[in-house]
């Protein structure tokens, strides 16, 4: 079961190593997305990094982490950072040298693939999240390494949780997960967050930005006229209610969601406001990280679903991330080889 505590060790190297050198440089500029440092510290206490470790990690990001990291290792260790934008690899490599960093490289690649070149690694932390597990990232790692990413748990957007992975034998184990969430990686640079990276179905930018992504895309047509019509059903709704059951534990709930089924659907009818629900061709309802409920109208098939959901979701309890029972299986909507990480109730 893995903690939200952040070990000695991590408190340590965050006393010496200067956020603000990374995140607000003089010379490059503020950087934006950038990781809540609380969060930073948590996962990077999950990678359990020792002096004279080989890590890589993938989103270099401000180079704040590579920082962290190149105290963790100390003088004899090594840090590899991958990144697919050559702006970031290349102000970050400065702003380490500036420091008098030497242990820490940054590399412009698709950091899906690894860095063989300077593998084996002890550790992989990814700061961005993949379609999959790469098989990659396996393969260049040692017997008994660590990898701590945020992981797919199903074929929609931001319905991911983080977990730790050892290789025992050469394969992957999953051994814990805890809330977390990263951009998703792309193939190459982005500058507008507003839309997920993959997994969007439809999206309208006019009068604002919305998108809706469908667990059931295969049995849309070409034209994506079931996701389209689902996307405005929801922007123009018959029908609003407010969730009676308290305040929603949105990791909980969409944790639990992943496991219900096929009919799934996942859209931002508004910037920063999640909703999570059911869609058909026919109807549509979400709900939103508010607790707001909208549908295509009150007697909505598709809000008949939504509503027995949530019933069982509280009936279970609302079970925490590490209640579940992982499993890595051969990936199936990716043309990276690797694995997707299904969960079981």
């Amino acid at each position: 079961m893995a903690t939200e505590t952040i070990s000695a060790a991590v408190a340590a190297a965050a006393e010496k190593v200067p956020e603000r050198h990374y995140t607000h440089n003089e010379s490059r500029g503020n950087t934006p997305h950038r990781t809540n440092p609380t969060f930073v510290r948590r996962d990077l206490s999950f990678l359990d990094v020792g002096a004279g470790m080989s890590v890589a990690e993938v989103g270099t990001g401000s180079g704040l982490t590579g920082g962290l990291l190149a105290e963790l290792v100390g003088p004899a260790g090594k840090i590899t950072s991958l990144d697919i934008d050559p702006f970031l690899t290349a102000w970050t490599n400065r702003i380490h040298h500036e420091r008098g960093v030497t242990n820490v490289r940054c590399f412009t690649v698709d950091g899906t693939a690894g860095y063989p070149e300077r593998a084996p690694y002890d550790r992989l932390g990814a700061w961005c999240t993949p379609p999959c597990l790469p098989r990659a990232w396996v393969e260049q790692m040692t017997e008994g390494g660590l990898i701590v990413a945020t992981l797919p748990i199903a074929f929609l957007p931001k319905m991911v949780i983080g977990a730790t992975i050892r290789i025992n034998g050469g394969e992957p184990v999953v051994e814990s997960l805890f809330p977390g969430g990263y951009i998703e990686t792309a193939a190459s640079p982005r500058s507008n967050f507003d839309v997920p990276a993959r997994w969007v179905d439809w999206e309208a930018r006019v009068p604002s930005t919305s998108w809706i992504s469908v667990a059931w895309r295969e049995q849309d047509d070409w034209l994506h006229t079931g996701a389209r019509t689902a996307l405005d059903r929801l922007r123009e709704p018959g029908h609003t209610e407010q969730y009676q059951g308290g305040e929603l534990d949105w990791s909980s709930w969409r944790t639990w969601a992943s496991t219900t089924g096929t009919r799934l659907t996942m859209t931002e009818l508004t910037i920063d406001n999640l909703a999570l629900g059911h869609s058909t061709r026919e109807t549509a309802a979400v709900i939103h990280k508010d607790g707001t409920i909208v549908a295509d109208s009150p007697d909505s098939g598709s809000l008949t679903v939504l509503r027995g959901w949530l019933a069982a979701w509280e009936d279970a309890g609302r079970p925490a991330n590490d209640t579940y029972t992982p499993t890595l299986v051969p990936a199936m909507d990716s043309n990276i080889p690797g694995w997707d990480l299904r969960l079981t109730r």
